[in-house]
């Protein structure tokens, strides 16, 4: 088993409480994520609260997609933690965290994947680095954060 820890910070030149809103809706989601994009027959659905602590996304589509389940576990104004489930390709259990602080320009965004790899998740990470494939994914998503929240 491996443990991990990716991280990726961005400045975004609007207000902290229009920045948190996009994350803390799955439904606003499609804006900036930057898996949205991987199948465009993505199917989607939506539960339990509409935003905030008790709202559930799950989506399934292509190999590349996959399927699987996230949950906000705790929204404040400083940070919104996730329970993210991947069922497939491979099962995984992951926490995110997207942390929220007041900037002299805006907002300082930092988005964290933590978690273990275990069997095949594990050996296939060892052969192609995580933190450089998906820090590059963390990158473009708060790009995408970013215009959507400066735009």
């Amino acid at each position: 088993m491996a443990r991990f820890e990716i991280v990726r910070t961005a400045d975004i030149a609007a207000p902290r409480e229009r920045v948190h809103a996009l994350v803390d809706d799955f439904h606003d989601w499609s804006r900036w994520s930057p898996w949205e994009d991987v199948d465009p027959a993505l199917r989607r659905s939506y539960s339990g609260a509409d935003r905030g602590v008790g709202a559930r996304y799950g989506w399934e589509g292509n190999r590349q997609a996959g399927r699987g389940s996230m949950e906000i576990l705790e929204s404040t104004p400083e940070r919104i933690r996730i329970d993210l489930r991947f069922e497939k390709p491979i099962k995984a259990r992951h926490e995110l965290e997207h942390g929220f602080a007041d900037h002299p320009d805006g907002t300082r965004v930092t988005w964290t994947m933590r978690g273990e790899n275990r069997g095949l998740h594990a050996l296939f990470w060892r052969l192609f680095p995580m933190e450089r494939e998906l820090g590059k994914q963390f990158e473009q998503g708060l790009a995408k954060l970013r215009a959507a929240a400066e735009g």
